[in-house]
């Protein structure tokens, strides 16, 4: 069978998390109505034309009613070569692992060179939160395609962080972004993978290991100082960012990031001429926007801090902190209606964004 390839969707969880799925996958329908209960297929001709309407229903979005035409006909014919496949394919799309793990097994031992059952076995196993089981059949994955199958490299190398191998961590990542295992570019790419898994003793580990070897290696002073600020040592943090501007002048997010450093220990002047900087540099970021806002209001310039954050909302209209800034700033100005309107605002856009899984 032909193996599968995934895309992936970013959810924000105090760091970010991705979740892959078979492409063949199409968004639930809405507007057809659920179908009129199937009759199972006796006859063999019927079973193929069993197995085209469970397609069908996939494709369509309509998980439960594939599951039940295809456990309908694993019941009334258990030696049906290929059922445990499809039944466990159609689980995986319907995000029940552990049904979909006891699936593909079975359909692995049926067929042991059923590649894309062991893919899915692998997959399952991850997003049903089991990662050493996991890595197995992710490690046979790679054998098949090492160099071409990104997406793999990167859920085995998240597997490998998360049962703590993390050398083994950074060989998958090294393959992915084809770069030696023993290179500084290595231990950086490990290293912010690792602070997006909230690793960050382990990540600050490889970080320096990155710097040791190769001292002027873009970005690694810079992923240095995130962690420092994440960790809220501020002065090393600033250390390291100017570091990664002495290499690296004209990177508009090492200016926003050391302006953040500053404004935490009050140097808001700096922090307004680096934010200037960050802006001149690249003015389609809302984050820099937003901080001058804080940082002038911080100077007592509030009428400015109100231009600042009108520009940002202008960029992005639905994000709730700049509203809850803007109103802060109106109140400072006396002007009440605004900011009762900004601050309610920001309310209702939070608790929206709460309200989604």
């Amino acid at each position: 069978m032909a193996m599968v390839s995934w895309r992936w969707g970013t959810v924000l969880s105090g760091l970010l998390s991705i979740v892959p799925f078979v492409t063949a996958q199409t968004a639930p329908s809405t507007s057809n109505p659920s179908p009129r209960p199937l009759t199972p297929p006796t006859q063999p001709s019927q079973q193929g034309s069993g197995l085209e309407e469970a397609h069908r229903l996939l494709q369509q979005g309509k998980y439960d009613d594939a599951v039940a035409l295809l456990t309908s006909m694993q019941s009334q014919h258990p030696g049906m070569k290929g059922l445990s496949h499809e039944l466990g394919a159609a689980y995986y799309k319907k995000s029940d692992y552990s049904n979909a793990i006891t699936n593909l097994k079975k359909a692995q031992e049926e067929a042991p060179d059923d590649n894309e059952a062991v893919q899915l076995l692998g997959l399952s196993y991850y997003l049903a939160g089991r990662p050493a089981e996991a890595i197995p059949a992710l490690e046979k994955v790679q054998t098949w395609y090492p160099s071409a199958n990104v997406d793999a490299a990167y859920i085995l190398g998240v597997c490998y962080i998360q049962t703590k191998d993390y050398p083994a961590a950074r060989g998958a990542f090294a393959k992915m972004f084809g770069v030696p295992a023993d290179s500084a570019a290595s231990y950086v790419v490990t290293a912010r993978m690792l602070l997006r898994q909230d690793f960050a003793p382990i990540a600050e580990e490889y970080a320096k290991k990155a710097v040791e070897i190769d001292p002027r290696l873009p970005l690694a002073h810079s992923l240095l100082g995130e962690i420092y600020l994440y960790k809220s040592r501020l002065q090393e943090a600033i250390e390291e960012f100017q570091k990664e501007l002495e290499l690296n002048p004209a990177d508009a997010t090492v200016y926003y990031k050391l302006a953040d450093a500053y404004s935490r220990v009050q140097r808001f002047e700096e922090a307004e001429r680096l934010l200037q900087r960050s802006i001149w540099l690249d003015a389609t970021s809302t984050g820099p926007y937003i901080l001058l806002g804080k940082v002038l209001e911080k100077k007592g310039e509030t009428a400015l801090a109100v231009r600042a954050l009108q520009r940002a909302l202008a960029m992005d209209p639905n994000n709730p902190i700049p509203h809850h800034l803007l109103g802060q700033a109106y109140r400072e100005l006396g002007q009440a209606e605004d900011a009762d309107r900004e601050l309610k605002l920001s309310e209702q856009l939070q608790n929206r964004q709460n309200a989604k899984p």
